[in-house]
């Protein structure tokens, strides 16, 4: 028999784990790169909001329509995305959403052809389609690439990448699309998305001579107790996937979450406009250059302090400051609430891929299908900014009250619902 002090060593890690492994860093680079990529596209569509008012004189309220269109797509791919990954592997799950991705940023120059608001969102579709697939195929593929007492580490340093897409989409944006934008100037969209289009083709022709090196999972059952809560002994027959709560509560909790996050960027631009005098073009620099640079800055700070923080306390640290700057946001306090509302985002930083993160641990061979769950509870993205563009139209400020509920969701999640239990 194994004596205590022996069976306590053993439920210790032997050594401290590495970020990632020098065989992986390539396939590391090429994964993260597409953090970058719908970081971009995802940002676009808060522009392109704007922009198909003016030119397409739709309400604000049918503009949140743009994220329907895109995060709605999360929800029809969500699950076809992880049998694909799980029939045919990471690698061809990349291919399959670049493909995709490429697909729906083409479609973007018969629609503007047509000048049709319904044709922009059928693109729109598709090329969320490809966003769904990347981020179901990805958030397990970084997951992947080393130790599972890291990966909230690799994944949030991931999407500091995607931080940094966030930047970038909204900066060219608005100087493709905002600098004019009176009835039938669609020829700025067709540029742009065909630029978007022949890149990603590109990215996909040169990931297909990548060579991925054989994977382990990361998610079996760990032995840090510390993170984890079980010791492998401990375990009882495995579960079924929806019978881990944990995973249930971290679908939820990511619903909830991009819904918060789309909202509150999708009327980023309007707030600025209308509460602080700014122009459309100016409002998405702002919008770029210091919105989306502190979700960037907040994910590399927040990966640096989870080597020190525990990642489910920091989520419900972030949430609860969140829920303070929205009040402050609401008030419409000339620069105090502005300055909360760039703040909102820096704290918004980690949320996604520590509830991911969080929602895969000890999932073993269930962690393909959960991310393919995980992905689908950005839906919550297409739900929420139609329902502020209600309250926007009359004004923009109060509408930022709504996110409280999505905060208050994530705060439970990170303080009680992320545990792992037997």
């Amino acid at each position: 028999m194994m004596s205590p002090s022996t069976s306590s060593e053993a439920r210790m890690p032997a050594q401290p784990a590495a970020f990632t492994e020098k065989k992986y860093l390539t396939t590391f680079v090429f994964v993260t790169s597409l953090f970058m990529l719908w970081g971009i596209a995802i940002t676009m569509g808060d522009v392109l909001n704007k922009h198909f008012q003016t030119v397409l004189h739709v309400s604000k309220a049918q503009s949140g329509l743009v994220q329907f269109s895109v995060f709605g797509a999360y929800f029809i791919m969500g699950v076809p995305a992880g049998l694909f990954m799980k029939r045919f592997g990471y690698k061809m799950g990349v291919l399959l959403g670049l493909f995709l991705y490429a697909a729906g940023a083409f479609l973007f120059v018969p629609a503007a052809d047509s000048e049709s608001f319904g044709f922009f969102r059928l693109a729109l579709f598709i090329l969320g389609c490809g966003l769904a697939t990347l981020e179901a195929v990805a958030h397990p593929f970084i997951a992947s690439l080393g130790d599972q007492r890291t990966s909230d580490q690799r994944l949030n340093f991931a999407q500091a990448f995607n931080g940094l897409g966030a930047v970038i989409g909204p900066v060219i944006g608005g100087y493709f699309l905002l600098r004019t934008g009176t009835s039938g100037e669609l020829d700025s969209v067709k540029i742009l998305y065909t630029i978007i289009g022949v890149v990603i083709t590109a990215l996909a022709v040169a990931f297909a001579f990548v060579k991925v090196p054989t994977l382990t999972d990361p998610h079996v059952v760990s032995t840090d107790t510390y993170e984890v809560g079980i010791a492998p002994e401990d375990l009882k027959a495995p579960k079924k996937l929806f019978q881990h709560r944990h995973f249930i509560w971290a679908c939820i909790a990511q619903f909830f979450n991009v819904a918060a996050q789309s909202g509150t960027w999708a009327f980023f631009i309007f707030y600025g406009e209308e509460k602080m005098g700014l122009t459309p073009e100016i409002a998405a620099y702002y919008f770029g250059l210091i919105f989306m640079v502190m979700m960037m800055v907040g994910r590399f700070v927040g990966t640096f302090l989870m080597k020190f923080i525990a990642p489910n306390k920091l989520l419900a640290g972030y949430a609860l400051a969140n829920i303070l700057m929205c009040i402050v946001i609401a008030q419409s306090w000339g620069m105090i609430s502005f300055v909360a509302l760039l703040l909102l985002n820096f704290f918004f930083s980690i949320m996604f891929p520590t509830i991911f993160s969080l929602g895969l641990k000890n999932l073993g061979k269930h962690t393909q299908q959960a991310s393919s769950f995980i992905v689908m509870g950005v839906v919550g993205g297409a739900v929420f900014p139609p329902i502020m563009g209600i309250v926007a139209n009359k004004d923009v400020a109060s509408a930022y009250y709504l996110p409280i509920i999505c905060y208050v969701v994530i705060f439970l999640f990170g303080a009680i619902f992320y545990k792992v239990r037997k």
